[in-house]
């Protein structure tokens, strides 16, 4: 984490650059003759300045920063406020720590120490009246942050270590020291829910499933909001295997997972007053004599069978059978993350997940959590007519529709099949798996949508 120093005055030491603002486009480094450096942050026309570019102008800062192995900056704090933004010093304060920790961050657990070191941002001094509100914003933010990139370490793990049992390890690790009380269920238990989905995905792999139970109580006998995130540690396809590079990323299929598991203990730290629960099925979907096959009838744990047409849609199966354990808890709201289909990704490009609800005001606070976050999310429809499309012939169901058109809306339907009885928004985060090149992030995993999950847990 970046140490973050307050001051009332401008830094004099030669080893700490000064930040600017200006209005053009170009963000530029200038060496002054005594050495000292300053970056000048092109943010375009003032007036043209929104929330969405501060994300961005604050990641410039510290990726400048690191290109040119600055390793202390300083900035004036005023001069990140815009009046038409109509934004608290709090909300900038955390805006800037959060995305500072997130494009200080890269997943370097697996490479060798350069001799010169990392060029990671060590200190960061603040100038500006010393205001408890931004003080404030700035921990919590570096909090979020921290949180966003323990989920990025998570989901960068290269699939032969991030197993579904080394994934069920991590999360109770993390949980350790936080009022959460974690249940790690085996195939033993599994087997005795009735989980057929999470049984038959995993049955290819020598990896055994897992179903990871998060329980965080701080709102005494309050319904709790579920989280339900995707836990596919890898995903070669099954028998339907992958082809050319599809199966390159696919050690992150369990971003989802990783999601739910970093947001969880966010809430714990940040001792969120509400009752949170987390569910990660976690399996590996891989191709074998054992693996289940295109044709073959699963009985999920609702009761209701699924006939599998694709064993490269394995991720909605085991959802359905989490939605379903998901509303024992006679939940407030359920909200499932995933990184389910291409086809949203070919909806949206890679800016944006895609969100269902048959909710409209949960669709409308999403989108306004969206922007407030940095996590940004656009609604796809779930119009009662799809489920024409996933009706099966031999089961109650298919797990793919009846064309590729749509994907991403068929998955969804497939799971609202599983959670009718539950408030419920339904949350595809494949386009946000991976960063992208002007995001002014390390490559690799994007750590969303930590951002947007907390915030939702502290509004709703």
């Amino acid at each position: 984490m970046i140490k973050i120093i307050f001051s009332t005055k401008k830094p004099k030491t030669k080893d700490i650059a000064f930040v600017s603002l200006a209005e053009k486009e170009e963000t530029d480094i200038f060496v002054a003759p005594d050495g000292r450096k300053s970056i000048v942050v092109g943010i375009g026309k003032k007036k043209n300045f929104n929330r969405r570019k501060l994300v961005i102008a604050s990641r410039k800062i510290v990726a400048y920063a690191k290109k040119n192995n600055i390793k202390k900056f300083s900035i004036n704090f005023p001069d990140f406020i815009f009046g038409h933004l109509k934004m608290n010093k709090q909300e900038v304060a955390e805006i800037l720590a959060v995305n500072f920790e997130m494009a200080n961050f890269e997943f370097v657990q697996y490479k060798t120490l350069p001799k010169t070191g990392w060029k990671f941002v060590e200190e960061i001094f603040v100038i500006g009246d010393k205001n408890k509100s931004i003080k404030d914003g700035f921990t919590e933010g570096q909090m979020i942050g921290e949180a966003v990139n323990d989920c990025r370490v998570l989901a960068n793990m290269p699939g032969g270590d991030m197993t579904p049992s080394f994934l069920a390890a991590e999360a109770v690790k993390m949980a350790k020291n936080t009022k959460i009380k974690t249940a790690i269920l085996g195939e033993k238990e599994i087997k005795k829910l009735k989980m057929g989905g999470i049984l038959g995905v995993s049955r290819g792999s020598n990896e055994r499933p897992k179903l990871i139970v998060l329980e965080y109580k701080n709102n005494g006998d309050a319904k709790p909001i579920v989280l339900v995130g995707k836990g596919v540690t890898f995903d070669s396809g099954g028998l339907n295997i992958k082809v050319e590079n599809g199966s390159k990323d696919m050690h992150m299929d369990m971003s989802g997972g990783a999601a739910v598991i970093c947001t969880l203990v966010l809430a714990a730290k940040l001792k969120i007053k509400k009752n949170i629960v987390g569910i990660i099925p976690a399996v590996e979907n891989m191709p074998s004599g054992a693996s289940y096959r295109p044709g073959d009838i699963l009985r999920m744990m609702s009761g209701k069978t699924v006939e599998v047409l694709n064993t490269d849609a394995e991720g909605r199966i085991i959802l359905a059978d989490a939605l379903t354990y998901a509303q024992k808890y006679n939940p407030r709201l359920i909200i499932d993350v995933a990184t389910l289909t291409g086809a949203a990704m070919s909806a949206l490009g890679q800016r944006a997940s895609a969100i269902f609800s048959k909710d409209e005001k949960l669709i409308s606070l999403f989108r306004e959590l969206g922007e407030e976050s940095g996590d940004y999310v656009w609604p796809l429809p779930l119009w009662d007519e799809y489920s024409e499309d996933i009706k099966g012939v031999f089961g109650d169901i298919s797990n793919i529709g009846k064309s590729r058109d749509g994907g991403a809306i068929t998955a969804a339907m497939f799971l609202y099949q599983f959670v009718k009885k539950s408030p419920w928004i339904h949350i595809d985060m494949a386009p946000r798996m991976t960063s992208i090149e002007d995001d002014f992030l390390a490559k690799g995993a994007a750590g969303a949508p930590v951002r947007l999950l907390i915030k939702a847990l502290e509004r709703i």
